[in-house]
């Protein structure tokens, strides 16, 4: 990498022994390039997907959500654990959250709930199942896991009395296709997976998302595609979706007929200059 070294090598056509200037990363002007955008990898399994993942590189980081519908719809519904329930997902002002079960064998269990505060920063805290309430208040909750021991029941992670979260019974952890970018930073969506699981029914999955700046809240789609016969989709960006500090995100199915939807996306985080 710059380092001369003496090796014999083809010059127009003969052998030379020439020194040479050895340039590992280089574009097509023979120029050496530095590679520390994460952004521009798509390879899987790459050095930089691998660094990101481990925190390695500064300013970066990684979130991958994955949702699975908590009963099979039949129409239009967000992709999350109390789609049956509550097939719109809900947003809910900033509050502290509980957690209990539909089953009080569940009581007493721990539970890591993740999210971002009334600043939209990142936010954890670990609760007890049928405990006091957090000492936190979330403006959003996008993620939940067990600690403990496995959930005997289903986990409900409310705010103002309404569920913003579910664990269902024997899971561990929430299944929502649902995410808002935090305060300081730039989401840059780089990949999207759907599936269903009925050979026999038709599925589309809206990407929509709703910026903080916009007055009115509006959720504008992003994305649309289509799939029959249970044939999972799967795209990678070239060009990555941005999304904006505090902008909400989720992933809706309409389906033709009662059938079980979950769908994948992977953001990339770049903190703000």
């Amino acid at each position: 990498m710059g380092n001369k070294t003496a090796q014999y090598y083809l010059k127009n056509g003969q052998i030379s022994d020439d020194e040479f200037d050895l340039v590992i990363n280089a574009n097509t002007n023979g120029l050496p390039v530095t590679i520390n955008n994460p952004l521009a990898v798509t390879n899987v399994g790459s050095s930089n997907n691998i660094d990101l993942a481990a925190g390695l590189l500064t300013g970066y980081s990684h979130i991958n959500k994955f949702g699975y519908s908590g009963t099979d719809i039949n129409g239009s519904a967000t992709i999350w654990d109390d789609s049956g329930t509550t097939p719109t997902y809900p947003y809910v002002a900033a509050s502290t959250i509980a957690v209990t079960s539909s089953n009080a064998l569940d009581n007493t269990k721990t539970i890591l709930v993740k999210g971002l505060d009334q600043n939209y920063l990142p936010l954890e805290e670990t609760l007890i199942v049928g405990g006091a309430a957090s000492t936190s208040q979330f403006v959003r909750v996008f993620r939940a896991q067990m600690i403990s021991a496995l959930n005997l029941g289903n986990i409900s992670i409310t705010q103002s009395s309404t569920v913003v979260a579910k664990i269902l019974a024997g899971n561990s952890q929430t299944l929502m296709a649902v995410y808002t970018i935090p305060a300081g930073k730039t989401g840059y969506l780089i990949h999207f997976a759907g599936s269903s699981d009925k050979a026999n029914v038709s599925a589309r999955f809206r990407l929509i998302a709703r910026s903080f700046d916009i007055a009115d809240g509006t959720f504008a789609i992003k994305g649309l595609w289509g799939t029959q016969g249970g044939n999972p989709i799967n795209y990678t960006y070239a060009v990555p979706l941005v999304f904006t500090e505090k902008s909400d995100i989720r992933i809706d199915a309409v389906t033709s007929s009662t059938c079980g939807v979950g769908a994948i996306f992977d953001i990339i985080l770049v903190d703000n200059a």
